[in-house]
């Protein structure tokens, strides 16, 4: 069962990093693999949401439930489709220099193991390159920020 634990610190605020974790709808215009999403349903607090995601051939749906504790947390809970479940949550931190650190959680595991066996020799790889998609995604919507150079003592890449 993947689970991995991913802290970076980023030149965003914590309302920044929110915004665009919260905003699902927006996932497959830069998300890798997310196909389709439809949301269901949303408010202030959660919102619910169906995704298609899609990889050489291979597509599946689930739903989730978000979990918004602005500016702060995210939690995302797994309500059905091809796995057993699926957990993952931001946090999101101010940094006394500006930016804020950012913690990535994430938990699942498949219902078929053929599909388990493949993620757990693909995860880390996916993962990173998701994760990197939502700093891109930064980058694009907030500025690259000087703050990400490689000299001012903060790390380009993410520790597990």
């Amino acid at each position: 069962m993947p689970r991995h634990h991913e802290t970076r610190e980023l030149p965003y605020s914590a309302e920044q990093m929110f915004a665009l974790v919260t905003d699902i709808a927006r996932y497959p215009e830069f998300l890798p693999w997310v196909v389709a999403l439809r949301v269901r349903s949303q408010d202030e607090h959660a919102a619910l949401a169906d995704m298609i995601v899609g990889f050489k051939g291979l597509r599946e749906s689930f739903s989730c439930r978000v979990e918004k504790h602005r500016p702060t947390h995210v939690a995302v809970h797994y309500i059905d489709g091809p796995m057993r479940h699926l957990d993952n949550e931001w946090h999101f931190a101010p940094l006394d220099g500006g930016g804020c650190r950012v913690d990535f959680l994430v938990d699942f595991s498949f219902r078929n193991r053929v599909f388990e066996t493949l993620a757990g020799q693909m995860f880390d790889k996916a993962l990173r390159r998701m994760i990197a998609a939502f700093e891109d995604r930064a980058a694009v919507l907030y500025g690259a920020g000087s703050s990400m150079s490689s000299d001012d003592g903060r790390s380009e890449s993410f520790s597990g």
